[in-house]
């Protein structure tokens, strides 16, 4: 199973490492990030918490095969190491967040004040069947001996256009 990678301008070294050790493949921060602590607020004898968050690009954009998506969780040790969580969970990359521009990212969320580099291994992901692979998609994959990271100097696919394009309803 080939995934096809383009490293994006000025994030040299951000190229996905699957490890021998596990079954997913870690990706890395395209740059540095400082997230604040979270701050309390008081108005009017209320107190809320205002939390800092940002998406961490991943320096990547990346055609999956048809008929599959990517999930990206963080990794284990992410919350201990870099004070982070995921905002959602896990995000989930369809198989049309393919374009030469849709760059991968990490949406996160600071529980005290962090500091991400550049290079620094922050997330994973896997790949698995979209709910819609067809029969054929699914043979392949049942059938195909790994996957197989191949860097390209350009994906072929329209643009997204970003997180959150396709709106809320």
């Amino acid at each position: 199973m080939k995934l096809k990678i383009k490293i994006l301008e000025l994030t040299k070294g951000c190229f996905p490492v699957i490890r021998e050790d596990g079954d997913w493949i870690d990706l890395k921060a395209a740059e540095d990030v400082i997230l604040e602590a979270p701050s309390v607020l008081k108005s009017k004898g209320k107190t809320s918490t205002a939390f800092n968050t940002a998406y961490i690009p991943l320096g990547i954009a990346m055609q999956l095969p048809g008929g599959f998506e990517a999930i990206i969780a963080p990794r284990s040790s992410t919350c201990k190491k870099f004070n982070i969580l995921q905002t959602n969970s896990i995000g989930v990359i369809d198989n049309g967040y393919c374009g030469p521009n849709d760059q991968w990212c990490f949406p996160a969320i600071a529980k005290n004040r962090a500091t991400i580099k550049k290079g620094d291994r922050i997330c994973q992901f896997r790949i698995q069947l979209s709910q819609k692979a067809t029969v054929w998609q699914k043979l392949k994959w049942l059938f195909c001996s790994g996957v197989k990271l191949i860097k390209v100097r350009e994906l072929k696919n329209p643009n997204r256009q970003g997180f959150g394009h396709s709106g809320v309803k």
